[in-house]
């Protein structure tokens, strides 16, 4: 794949919570655990976190002097929220469609993956889905096949909804899965994601999307242009506040902020996180594995 392995994410890198900022505070909650079904872990009057089995997903913090995106400028294309089993998949799906049932904007059958796609109260993206097992997905010369094929969410709900899993969401595990981002363009995400911080391309589609991994997952980030060709840095704006990464290791983090550094990245390292942002100030927090 190109890059030498010393220049890596650790093969075992996941994804942590994403923070949002938001003007709703109330209304923001509301959906993400009425509608996307997960529990609140912790809240005060300006943050609520929330998550599944006590693990973050979406952390939303009250921002109220900002305004909202533009849809064309860098920030969040969607969160992906990664279900075990279809089963959990088909109960949030019908939690979303009973609850908010405008709020979603498609499917689609990825091969690797089944993924339903919805958009928040304030505008952010978000994707839920189940992974095929590893051993069915295709690699084909480092590429690893993706495709968009036709997904009915009636016929889903209908082959994999349950009772259990609908009055017991909370009890079923979720993850973030993968972090999908709008950019300016494909070359300088490459540039980032895969050769300093140490990503391997997964997947292209020609110059408006990239799709990158550690470990051989299908993708943990994907950047395109397809709404924000030519973005410059993102102004402070509500959306996107961080994406989380976690590491192994302390060690695999001092890897990567001597990594960094020799690119000319700026971080800032307090021993306990590592922070930093990308060519269009989308914020990058990286921490260790609890």
């Amino acid at each position: 794949m190109g890059t030498k392995t010393a220049e890596l994410l650790s093969a075992d890198t996941s994804m942590g919570a994403v923070t949002l900022l938001v003007g709703d505070l109330t209304a923001m909650t509301a959906y993400y655990r009425d509608a996307i079904t997960l529990s609140v872990i912790s809240e005060t009057p300006t943050r609520v976190v929330m998550g599944r089995n006590n693990l973050p997903l979406v952390i939303l913090e009250l921002a109220p002097e900002l305004k909202h995106a533009s849809r064309r400028q860098a920030g969040l294309f969607h969160t992906a929220i990664l279900f075990e089993t279809q089963a959990d998949l088909a109960a949030a799906i019908y939690s979303v469609a009973t609850r908010y049932p405008g709020t979603f904007i498609g499917s689609a059958d990825h091969l690797v993956s089944q993924a339903f796609y919805f958009s928040d109260p304030e505008g952010n993206g978000v994707e839920l889905y189940w992974d095929r097992a590893r051993t069915e997905w295709s690699w084909v010369h480092g590429r690893v096949e993706m495709d968009s094929l036709m997904l009915d969410p009636n016929a889903f709900m209908r082959d994999h909804l349950n009772e259990q899993a609908v009055e017991e969401p909370h009890q079923r595990a979720a993850t973030v899965g993968h972090v999908h981002l709008q950019v300016g363009d494909i070359a300088n995400a490459k540039r980032f994601y895969v050769d300093q911080l140490g990503f391997e391309t997964t997947a292209t589609k020609g110059t408006q999307a990239l799709f990158v991994s550690a470990g051989g997952y299908h993708h943990h980030m994907a950047m395109n242009t397809w709404n924000s060709a030519g973005a410059g840095p993102r102004p402070k704006s509500l959306g996107l506040g961080t994406v989380r990464l976690e590491l192994p290791s302390s060690d695999d983090m001092g890897e990567l902020d001597e990594r960094l550094s020799h690119y000319g990245v700026a971080t800032r390292n307090d021993g306990a996180t590592l922070a930093f942002e990308d060519p269009w100030l989308n914020r990058v927090q990286v921490s260790t594995q609890a």
